[in-house]
């Protein structure tokens, strides 16, 4: 992986008050995770790394004040800004897990061999994780996208790397 890969962990919400404070929408599995890391860089129109001041909980969700910005027009210029940290910054996973980014790209086949297409996007739902697949141009059941719910008991059997393949136990006509 290379070490200027950056992954967005979250984005900046809407403006919280007059102070310079901004809501926050966490995709990190624990969403106060995303304050351990620092600084953290802004893509919108370009990028800007930063450093966050304070945050806390506010009802269910997060606010946070970042260096720097102390009003709310210059806490309103960097609404809807990817929140990023590049990938060498991440934990080391055990062998049998891996982030989401790893999966994108990666071609998924299923059980009899049929080629479903490639994973272009991974949907967070309430129950589930959802792989979202964007077939193959050719493919025969006329399908464009599959969504593949991401149990990995059930319909993922294998995850290789190594490969850049997943393999699922789901039907290619669905």
């Amino acid at each position: 992986m290379a070490q200027s890969e950056h992954i967005v962990i979250g984005r900046l919400g809407a403006v919280y008050g007059v102070k310079g404070w901004l809501k926050v929408q966490s995709f990190t599995q624990d969403p106060e995770s995303i304050f351990e890391y620092s600084p953290w860089l802004l893509k919108q129109k370009g990028e800007q790394t930063i450093e966050v001041a304070e945050w806390r909980r506010h009802n269910k969700g997060l606010i946070a004040r970042l260096e720097g910005v102390s009003d709310r027009d210059q806490a309103a210029r960097l609404t809807g800004a990817d929140i990023c940290i590049t990938a060498d910054e991440l934990p080391e996973l055990a062998d049998d897990e891996f982030y989401w980014h790893d999966l994108i790209g990666l071609q998924v086949v299923n059980l009899q061999g049929y080629d479903m297409g490639v994973v272009e996007q991974i949907m967070p739902t309430a129950s589930n994780d959802v792989l979202v697949v964007k077939a193959n141009s050719n493919d025969a059941f006329g399908k464009s996208e599959r969504l593949i719910p991401f149990i990995q008991s059930e319909y993922i059997t294998e995850i290789n790397r190594e490969e850049k393949r997943i393999q699922v136990d789901w039907p290619s006509d669905f």
